[in-house]
């Protein structure tokens, strides 16, 4: 059993744990064929390997600006 997002045509979106071949589910809230979606992948860039120029930079003047508020609060 596998946990898979379900959409119907009226655009309800369900979870519901099923096996791999199942495609199809009725849609609890209006009864019709709700079929299976495949969701948007998540993720984020790891900003301290360095492997990420761009993210890496991001993360520097971030930490730079946080700094720079401490310090202010501080004082």
């Amino acid at each position: 059993m596998i946990l898979f997002d379900f959409e119907c045509e009226q655009g309800h979106v369900n979870e519901k744990l099923v096996s791999r071949e199942t495609k199809e589910i009725d849609c609890p809230h209006c009864e019709k064929v709700a079929k299976r979606v495949i969701p948007a992948v998540r993720c984020s860039l790891d900003p301290i390997s360095g492997h990420f120029p761009g993210a890496t930079d991001k993360w520097v003047r971030s930490r730079e600006q946080k700094m720079e508020l401490e310090r202010k609060v501080a004082e």
